[in-house]
């Protein structure tokens, strides 16, 4: 009997059950502090420089296009309350494992350019914090050695707890309230400008529609993140129940945070200076509160960031491995050091892509755009999928979104990747290169285990 190329096995496949911990106060805090992190850190200025004073509003978008894809996850994580996510929903719906992999590798392939992105973003704040500056290769060359430490700690093996969870959630929000907070004092102190909260300001002719919905392809890449959240499922105490009001809670906390964050941001500092640099909410704390220790700040945004990465660079590499194990790729890539039990070779792979985007790729705005490109893709499939499992029927309750919303759903993700809407060509090319160096792994995984005949 021939083993067989099965991505499904991803999703479909199980060890024993795991046990269950997770009840909605832990699952809540676990979904805000997966949202919070680099976009916000990093990607604010970006935005404002799109469309000027209203950088508040992409955000508002990109919450509610994040909004109905959650009300699919929802419908899906408590029909089937098992890990592996959008590959299972996939492989539940359409069976086709080229199509399985396609999704698992751009899940994958997210994880490393959203670690890329952090890495950017942990260097411009440690430059900017120390008062650094190296020159134009400063910034890449320290977010290089960022990835080397976060690859160092992925080798030795992080175990990640839902209780260490709690307190980098806690340090990545105050970081975005002492913001909220030092913008509203600026205000009712009569400091500022908050009538630039409703100033549009992008180039002539090109009107406020477009320019918004650029910004909004950017914007998005905040709000990803609560989909890693179904894959607790199988450790939550009776998903099915507990699921929909936490998950839409924890949107809905992270989408009001961002939006107040960006009004306290424009009103302190004018959009075309927000928009210079990696370092928005640094600059956001010198004009409101010139007197607070700027490198406590840094290090709260360097910790927030550096948690984003190493969460995603552990995924990455996992998902690899798991995929390396299912023959779904090579085989050396689920290779197993004997000492430290962790996938080295799937961890040295992720890690080079990683340092190989953070060189020849661009800085924040295409990583982070990319990021949201491969996830909005994603997340159209998963919006159709919901559709289709329709027909499917589970002896258990589970939540049923309005069929309207995953049909907005998978039209807003889908508009949101095209190239009407002013994305960088560059991330479309960043994405098409990891989803094709996917598929040459595949395909010659595909063709070893013909030719090699090996028994299962």
């Amino acid at each position: 009997m021939e083993k067989t190329i099965d991505p499904a096995k991803l999703g479909d496949e199980k060890e024993g059950e795991l046990k269950r911990v997770m009840g909605p106060g832990l699952l809540l805090l676990f979904i805000v502090g997966d949202i919070l992190g680099t976009g916000i850190y990093a990607l604010t200025g970006q935005v404002a420089a799109e469309v000027g004073g209203v950088v508040w509003l992409p955000f508002l978008i990109a919450f509610i296009v994040a909004l109905l894809t959650a009300c699919s996850y929802l419908e899906l994580v408590t029909k089937y309350p098992q890990a592996a996510g959008a590959a299972l929903y996939t492989h539940k719906a359409f069976g086709i494992h080229f199509v399985t992999f396609l999704v698992a590798f751009a899940v994958m392939s997210s994880g490393i350019t959203s670690a890329a992105t952090a890495s950017r973003a942990f260097a411009a704040n440690f430059s900017t914090s120390l008062g650094l500056d190296f020159g134009a290769w400063g910034v890449p060359l320290i977010a290089v050695g960022f990835i080397a430490l976060v690859a160092a700690i992925n080798f030795r093996g992080v175990g990640e707890s839902v209780k260490m969870n709690v307190v980098l959630t806690m340090v990545e929000l105050t970081g975005l309230l002492i913001i909220i907070g030092i913008g509203f004092w600026a205000i009712m102190g009569g400091q500022g400008d908050v009538s630039r909260a409703w100033t549009f300001t992008t180039p002539e002719g090109s009107g406020t529609f477009w320019p918004v919905i650029a910004a909004t392809t950017l914007a998005f890449f905040a709000m990803v993140g609560f989909e890693d959240s179904v894959n607790m499922a199988e450790e939550c105490k009776k998903p099915s129940k507990i699921f929909p009001k936490v998950l839409l809670g924890g949107l809905l906390i992270t989408g009001v945070i961002y939006i107040l964050v960006a009004i306290s941001a424009i009103t302190l500092v004018p959009a075309n200076e927000l928009g210079e640099g990696e370092t928005p909410l640094l600059k956001v704390i010198q004009a409101g509160a010139p007197g607070f220790p700027i490198g406590i700040f840094a290090v709260i945004t360097m910790f927030a960031v550096a948690n984003s990465a190493l969460i995603n660079m552990m995924m990455a590499s996992r998902l690899l491995y798991g995929m390396a194990r299912q023959n779904v790729l090579p085989d050396v890539l689920g290779k197993v050091h004997s000492g430290r039990r962790t996938p080295y070779v799937a961890i040295i792979f992720t890690s080079l892509l990683a340092v190989a985007l953070i060189v020849f790729a661009g800085g924040v705005k295409e990583l982070g755009g990319t990021t949201a490109l491969l996830l909005l893709c994603v997340f159209a499939i998963v919006n159709v999928a919901v559709l289709i499992l329709r027909k499917d029927k589970v002896e258990h309750k589970h939540f049923r979104t309005p069929t309207i919303l995953p049909v907005l759903g998978a039209l807003s993700c889908a508009f949101l990747t095209g190239p009407w809407t002013g994305r960088d060509p560059v991330q479309y090319v960043i994405a098409g290169a990891l989803i094709v160096l996917g598929t040459v792994l595949w395909f010659a995984t595909v063709q070893f285990m013909k030719s090699a005949n090996q028994p299962a």
